[in-house]
Formats: structure tokens, C-alpha cells, sequence
């Protein structure tokens, strides 16, 4: 497994981190062995990151992880996350605060890795809370607040996720408060590694978004490498939360069956092949997987051994990013 140094944190992180969300759910919806072996299996194979968040499983994995952290040799690192809700706009720094103490007593640990922010920024999708851009970098805000949990040794790296309006995730980036960002990327949308999208662009327009965090060093965290599931399978995916905009499930489907189409078993499974594509962008640092049975981690750790997707996959891919995604 490859590892890099993530961003400006001096940490080291593996190339696949396992993400405990619902998106997969084994951390939260499997009986407590398979749990442990899915985390047992990870880091066997090299992976030395878990991601996390209060929200997945209402707390249930985060619990898992703290039940075998102790366990997993290497210890693995940690992150998680903390969402602002309406109610807690009014204290953000006591909403912080309590979020990352609840989360520290599930996962059983004196401190995390890296703490993120879970909102999206600007503007909000599903009816779930916003923050401004001043909430965020304002007196008192979310950067503050971060910088304190760092002085007093319970985090050690600061995190965002770059969802919501990308102008106002773009100021929240280059405002250099932060170590390390949540970045979606995939198949079906990779405009946060661009400068510009096509003419007639279907889909949240994130251009800028990667190199933005290359020029402060922050650590990019690749989220939803499947696309929530539609890059991995052809089974319409069941409750699936939209994080981006100007798309929808339908669109998403539309796409990753053109990819399947078009790129077909040459270069693994669907699952294989998207991940195979993000590996090839060395500006990302880690890329997160969810997973909902240990045969998909195998297959995914079968498809990094394989390296990243060759130059005449990408060819096909920049036809379809192209072209809307019609197959000719």
C-alpha cells in the first residue's frame, strides 16, 4: 500500500483510507465480528486511516472503532468530524466542543488525527444546516474554535469538507486555516482537479478546488470515489443523500452506465475501475472507501495493487466528460 505525507500535517496516510459511513455501512449495519474483521482486514492490506463521524449509524461507528481500536496492530489513525446544526449556530465553539467530547468517548481515545467540518458551506442541500463563510473563518467561528482543539492537544490536524457553493468553500481554502480538506471526486465528476468544465456541463462545478489546496499543503481527502454506490454497481443505490448539485440519481446512473459502457472489464470491476481512476491523481492524498462486505475491500485493495488506470482509459473518459456523457 502506498502512503504520502499528508499535506502540511507531517502525518503519514495510506493511499485507501476506510470510510465508516453509511455509504457501505459495514461499520454500523454488520454483526460485531464482521466489524472487526473488516477493520482487522484493513489493516492487513496496509490501510492506516479510518474515517468516521458522529452522523453514521447515530454514533454506532464510532462505537465499533472504539471497541477495537485497542485491538488493530498498527494502531490505526483517526478522523472524524463534527455537523453544526440550526440550534447550535447561536455557540459554535461550545457545539464544537461537545460534538468532539461525545465523539472521543465512542472511540474511546484522547484525541484524534484530524477533526473535520461536516457542513456544507454557502449553500445547502436536503434541507440539512449551512455555515457562512464567516462562521466559519470569523471571530469565534469553526477556525477558531479548531485552532483551540489543537493548542490543547485533542486534534492534531484541522479539516473542511468543500461541498455546498465552491466560490465560498474556494475563500474558506485559501484562507489557510485549514490542514486538510474532504474533496468529491469520481468518474462521473472530476472537476475539482480542472480549470474549467465543458460547454453544457451537467454537474457541480468544483474546477480550481484541488489546486487551491495543493498551493496551502493541505491534505486532500477523496469522498465518494463511487459516486455513493453508482460507479460501483449497476443496482440503483437505496437512500442515497446527493451531496453535489446541479445533478441528480438519475444523472448519476445515466453516467456511470456510459463509463460502463464504454470502459467494460478491461480494467477490473466497476468498483476496480473507479477506484483505479482516482489513484491516478497524485494531487489527491488518501482516497476514502465505504464498504458493506469484506469481498469489496478485497476487490479494492486488488485494484490499488493494479495502479492507477492507463492513458488510453483516461482517452475514453475525456470523450464522455466531452460529450455528456452519450456514448457514440
Amino acid at each position: 500500500m502506498r502512503k504520502a505525507i499528508f499535506g502540511r500535517t507531517g502525518l503519514e496516510i495510506s493511499e485507501i483510507v476506510l470510510g465508516g459511513g453509511g455509504t457501505g455501512g459495514i461499520l454500523i449495519n454488520a454483526d460485531d465480528a464482521t466489524r472487526f474483521n473488516a477493520l482487522r482486514r484493513a489493516i492487513m492490506g496496509g490501510i492506516n486511516w479510518i474515517d468516521t463521524a458522529p452522523i453514521y449509524g447515530n454514533g454506532a461507528s464510532e462505537e465499533t472503532i472504539g471497541r477495537h481500536l485497542e485491538s488493530l496492530v498498527p494502531r490505526p489513525q483517526i478522523s472524524t468530524k463534527v455537523r453544526l446544526e440550526a440550534e447550535d449556530m447561536e455557540s459554535i465553539p461550545t457545539a464544537i466542543l461537545r460534538s468532539l467530547e461525545a465523539s472521543l468517548t465512542r472511540l474511546r481515545s484522547q484525541k484524534v488525527e484530524l477533526f473535520q467540518l461536516h457542513n456544507h458551506i454557502g449553500t445547502t442541500l436536503g434541507g440539512r444546516a449551512a455555515v457562512s463563510v464567516e462562521q466559519v473563518l470569523g471571530r469565534g467561528g469553526v477556525a477558531d474554535t479548531f485552532d483551540k482543539l489543537k493548542s490543547h492537544g485533542l486534534i492534531q490536524a484541522a479539516g473542511m469538507t468543500v461541498a455546498g457553493d465552491t466560490k465560498a468553500c474556494l475563500e474558506v481554502i485559501n484562507s489557510g486555516r485549514f490542514d486538510a480538506a474532504q474533496v468529491y471526486y469520481n468518474m462521473i465528476n472530476p472537476s475539482a482537479a480542472w480549470t474549467r468544465v465543458p460547454h453544457a456541463w451537467k454537474g457541480q462545478d468544483f474546477c480550481g478546488v484541488i489546486s487551491a489546496c495543493f498551493r496551502q499543503n493541505m491534505g486532500v481527502l477523496n469522498i465518494r470515489v463511487w459516486a455513493g454506490g453508482a460507479l460501483a454497481s449497476s443496482r440503483r443505490p437505496d437512500g442515497l443523500f446527493m451531496m453535489t448539485s446541479d445533478t441528480d440519481l438519475d444523472n448519476e446512473m445515466r453516467c456511470a452506465a456510459a463509463i460502463r459502457q464504454v470502459l467494460g472489464d478491461t480494467y477490473g470491476t466497476p468498483a476496480q475501475t473507479a477506484l483505479r481512476f482516482v489513484l491516478g491523481n497524485r494531487d489527491i492524498t488518501a482516497r476514502v472507501i465505504g464498504i458493506s462486505e469484506i469481498v469489496q475491500l478485497e476487490q479494492a485493495l486488488e485494484g490499488a495493487a493494479r495502479g492507477p488506470l492507463p492513458s488510453a482509459a483516461i482517452a475514453k473518459l475525456d470523450d464522455l466528460w466531452a460529450n455528456e456523457f452519450r456514448v457514440n
